[in-house]
Formats: structure tokens, sequence, C-alpha cells
């Protein structure tokens, strides 16, 4: 696969790749030169919090609480009648 390197120095790893090697937005990579060749290699984030980083970015937590929580105050009510 080819890709092609920004003005800015940037390029898109295929999502292919990223999928086959399990790849998720803000996963830390390290660079190396390694005899004339560019060496990408995914590094474990020291952080566990950082390493959540993008994880959940599709998820929308709050009108998942705020249904759970009508559900909840409207169980209270009928128990209370």
């Amino acid at each position: 696969m080819l890709v092609t390197l920004s003005s800015k120095g940037q390029l898109v790893i295929p999502k292919p790749i990223r999928e086959a090697l399990g790849l998720q937005s803000g996963v830390r990579l390290e660079v190396r030169l390694e005899k004339g060749r560019i060496i990408l290699e995914p590094r474990p984030s020291s952080s566990p919090i950082a390493s959540l980083y993008g994880q959940f970015a599709d998820v929308d937590f709050l009108t998942q609480l705020e249904t759970e929580h009508k559900r909840e105050i409207k169980g209270e009510k009928t128990l209370r009648t």
C-alpha cells in the first residue's frame, strides 16, 4: 500500500493495517530509523488513563445516565403510591 507524506510530515496508516494491528485513536508509536527504513512500533501508554484516550469517542454516556436516572425516579414514584 502506498501512502503520501503531507506537507506537515504526516501520513495516514491505512485502515486494513490499523485494524490488523488493533491500533486505536490515541495510541503512541515509537518511530526509529533502521538500515534506511522507518520503523513504527506501538508502545503501551505509561498512564492507564491515557491508554483510554479515544476509546469511547462514539459513546454518549450522559444520555445513558439520564435515561437510567429517569427509570429509577419512575420506579420510586410507583413504589410510594
